[in-house]
């Protein structure tokens, strides 16, 4: 029972995965199985033209079929006018050839149904995945679930499911046909279909492991391809060009090696197979002559049977192909399932929308991320309405953690304290109405590749070229995109690679600030830009934002200068806080990074 519940799921997803396009795979079907019944109605018609129509031989067709051959004069007139059933072939094969067009038509029309289906499901599930799952899964691996993945699925449910109604149709009708012509004949062709099919299974899970082996090392290969382009700029840097390229060498060779390995397998469960197969023709062609030498069988019925045989051998030898595509589509479907079976962020059913202004309090928080040390210890603070709240610390001390907490990217799991905005804790806040409010230039700007207006007008769709143009003077962007020779149409590469870390930033802030949320957060946003650049940003926020609770997170001391509160971090841990004048008098770590900063280059060299 276990065995089967994972490929009941399986089915489940496909299933759902079929909304809109159910219809047309039925009409497919049917189409299917219409070529499949021509196919079964050309070897009669020969059959009667060479047994009854030329040679004379008693007719052994159902009434309903005499009929027919007598409307048109029986089979005495037909064998003078053999015309007439080559007619009546090419008239079976025009209906074939119209039902074979509607299969491909509604066939291919219901598998890009289905693909697009696939996609809008998953890219949707995506963004809707906590940020703590796309930190743990490599985006090439992702993006090869959702092309190579849904590919192989699709061609799976469009080549084989739809064609297993057709296979069934064959099989069945042309076993009753060939133990009507002759049982014993019969029993010989399906002697070696077991073999077959017990080789056909036995390969089964050797082909799945395979294929899962391959798709997991595929995966891996793009998200290092993806990663190498987009880091191009550091690879050149530090030129380690050579390093990275026999790093995707090695790992290319491993992929090849899987695929090629996957090859031998596959290379000897087709030769096998088509042994298995040969021998099976061989043995009907063989005692087929030997029972028509004995009167046992016509010769009408011999070749009759050598067409169904064919029709009969031919699903069989599919067989491996369907295993080995169910093998790959299995796979697949489970690759696909882990992303629709992530948990999505789901506010709770009390959720509500308050108002955003009020006091920000962390009390007692402490976080630690999966797996690693505690981040987070104890931190308890207050932040009042309107104010603005420097954050300093070193590295790895937890300032961006908080940050990501504030803003739900991550969950605070219950009993590790609270984090409330206007006495309301935000685990009973609706993220959208959350995020909606609070703005966030995170520490790592990211730009997509679009034009400069499309990038700082992301939050919005109502915004006015006027709106843009304020916010970005505002960031002191406004000058140097005039600067540029299309202005704020010009084209941002990928993850604005063709700007500066200082305009990078400024854009950053620019569209942050298009939001107009009543609480602002400058997570270390202002490090690439100059303390002359910094302070004019500084300034233009203080008189255009003045009533709203703005969190500066720096290294920078002058940046916090202007901070009604402070707060600094060591380890996780708050070890003071206090106004910017009573931490430079206090003794501590504040005054140090104070009083270094603060030095001119000759003491420093000192």
């Amino acid at each position: 029972m276990q065995k089967k519940e994972p490929e009941v799921r399986k089915f489940r997803l496909i299933w759902q995965f079929l909304k809109g396009s159910k219809g047309l795979f039925v009409l497919s079907m049917l189409m299917a199985a219409v070529t499949a019944l021509s196919d079964m109605i050309t070897p009669q018609i020969i059959l009667a033209a060479v047994d009854n129509a030329i040679g004379k031989k008693p007719s052994t067709f159902g009434p309903w079929v005499m009929k027919i051959v007598d409307s048109v004069g029986g089979f005495e007139y037909l064998g003078r006018n053999l015309w007439i059933m080559a007619l009546a072939v090419l008239a079976v094969a025009l209906v074939k050839v119209l039902s074979q067009y509607g299969f491909l038509l509604a066939n291919t029309r219901a598998s890009e149904t289905l693909t697009k289906t696939m996609r809008d499901t998953l890219y949707t599930h995506i963004e809707k995945l906590p940020f703590s799952w796309h930190m743990k899964n490599h985006t090439g691996d992702i993006i090869q679930r959702c092309t190579s993945d849904i590919d192989t699925t699709r061609n799976f449910v469009a080549g084989q499911m739809t064609g297993l109604f057709r296979i069934m149709i064959l099989v069945i009708f042309s076993m009753i046909f060939m133990f009507g012509m002759h049982a014993g004949l019969t029993l010989i062709a399906l002697a070696p279909m077991p073999v077959i099919v017990w080789y056909s299974f036995r390969f089964h899970n050797k082909i799945g492991t395979g294929f899962k082996e391959c798709d997991e090392s595929e995966g891996r290969l793009s998200a290092m391809a993806q990663e190498n382009l987009t880091g191009v700029r550091v690879v050149r840097a530090f030129g380690r060009e050579r390093y990275e390229k026999d790093r995707f060498e090695k790992h290319n060779e491993e992929y090849t090696g899987l695929w090629v390995r996957l090859g031998k397998v596959m290379s000897r469960f087709w030769a096998t197979s088509d042994i298995l197969s040969g021998v099976q023709i061989m043995l009907v062609v063989i005692f087929g002559v030997v029972f028509c030498l004995n009167d046992q069988m016509t010769e009408g019925n011999y070749i009759a049977f050598i067409s169904y045989n064919s029709m009969l051998i031919w699903p069989i030898r599919q067989l491996g192909r369907m295993i080995s595509d169910m093998s790959k589509a299995g796979v697949a479907v489970d690759r696909i399932g882990y992303i629709i079976g992530s948990e999505t962020e789901e506010d709770a059913s009390d959720a509500i929308e308050c108002d955003m202004t009020g006091d920000i309090e962390f009390k007692h928080v402490n976080f630690a991320y999966d797996g690693c040390p505690q981040m987070l210890k104890d931190i308890s603070f207050t932040m009042k309405s309107g104010t603005t709240l420097g954050i300093l610390g070193g590295t790895g001390s937890g300032k961006s953690t908080m940050m990501l907490l504030l803003d739900r990217l991550y969950d605070l799991p219950e009993g590790n304290g609270t984090i409330s905005i206007g006495g309301v804790d935000i685990r009973k806040i609706k993220r959208e109405h959350l995020r909606k409010h609070i703005g966030i230039v995170l520490q790592e700007p990211f730009l997509f590749s679009r034009t400069l207006q499309e990038n700082l007008s992301i939050t919005d769709d109502a915004l006015t070229l006027t709106d843009i143009r304020e916010a970005a003077r505002a960031a002191c962007l406004d000058e140097t995109i005039e600067g540029f020779t299309k202005g704020y149409e010009t084209f941002v590469g990928e993850r604005g690679v063709t700007l500066s870390g200082g305009q990078k930033q400024r854009a950053a802030i620019a569209r942050m600030l298009t939001q107009h949320t009543p609480i602002m957060i400058f997570d270390d946003s202002l490090s690439a830009v100059d303390a002359e650049t910094d302070a004019k940003i500084r300034k233009a926020l203080e008189a255009r934002f003045g009533s709203a609770s703005i969190i500066l997170i720096s290294h920078r001391i002058t940046t916090l200068s202007k901070a009604d509160q402070i707060i600094v971090l060591d380890k996780g841990k708050i070890v003071e806080m206090g106004s910017p004048e009573q931490l430079e008098k206090a003794g501590g770590l504040y005054q140090k990074i104070y009083e270094i900063q603060s030095l001119s280059k000759e003491e420093v060299d000192a």
